[in-house]
């Protein structure tokens, strides 16, 4: 079973990739978080493997992802392949020993974890990339996932091919906390004029949080993924004063019917 998370596309692209390659069930966290659930528990079949594909936030995995940890309970493991591959714009610092840590919590061990350079989506700081690069990123992460594709089906543990950046550990455990203070708040958010009330942001939030009466508004929590201000049709959503001249993304392998949640 393959567990993704995803806001723009990147990971749900690589996540259905890596789930058709290796005959594994795909599964949304953002739908199960938002199902109310205490706990979310599974049986394994023999040999099945466990995934977990999501983009890095801050150097670090979103909160959304270690939050479903929290409540995985797996039942019939094994010692079952576990993987985990994190989608990111340049490089990933500690995610994947924070993944590891958490999953040690549920008693599950990380046996191989890739990172994987995607297009860049977070335009809150910075811009989107230009068509050229983007296209270079997504052909460049094609290759490598036919490599990430072959460790999974053969099962190979301690293969962790990652691009972590200079400092890892600074970037994880001190620049991603005071990201993540401040991440899941909604009051920079608001529609412009030209908002055509679809309601396409609140069916692909992930947190549930907006909801459309003529203009989207927005609730208190949020992941960030910005799929809202991305996948919205018209340009309508902006985040402070920094987004109005910015690019906007979507993987161009994704549909905004595959992106909704708990459809």
């Amino acid at each position: 079973m393959i567990f993704y998370f995803s806001g723009t596309g990147n990971s749900f692209d690589v996540a259905k990739d890596i789930a058709k390659s290796n005959n594994e069930e795909l599964i949304s966290i953002a739908s199960l978080i938002n199902s109310g659930k205490t706990e979310f528990e599974y049986i394994l079949k023999d040999n099945e493997t466990i995934g977990f594909v999501y983009p890095v936030y801050a150097w670090a995995p979103p909160k959304i992802v270690l939050q479903f940890i929290e409540k995985l309970k797996i039942n019939n493991y094994k010692d079952n392949y576990i993987f985990s591959v994190a989608t990111c714009g340049a490089n990933i610092g500690n995610t994947m020993k924070a993944m590891s840590s958490a999953l040690q919590k549920r008693n599950l061990e990380l046996h191989s974890g890739f990172s994987l350079i995607m297009p860049n989506n977070y335009i809150i700081m910075g811009d989107v990339d230009s068509k050229e690069v983007e296209d270079k990123k997504l052909s460049e992460a094609k290759e490598t996932l036919k490599y990430i594709n072959g460790a999974i089906d053969k099962r190979e543990k301690g293969i962790f091919k990652l691009v972590k950046g200079v400092m890892p550990g600074l970037l994880t455990s001190v620049i991603n906390p005071l990201f993540s203070n401040g991440s899941n708040k909604t009051k920079k958010f608001y529609a412009k004029d030209n908002c055509i009330s679809c309601g396409i942001c609140e069916s692909v939030c992930n947190s549930k949080t907006i909801k459309v009466n003529g203009k989207p508004t927005w609730g208190e929590d949020c992941t960030q993924c910005l799929a809202c201000l991305h996948l919205c049709p018209v340009q309508a959503i902006q985040y402070g004063k920094g987004t109005e001249n910015k690019g906007r993304y979507k993987n161009p392998n994704v549909t905004i019917d595959e992106m909704k949640i708990n459809k």
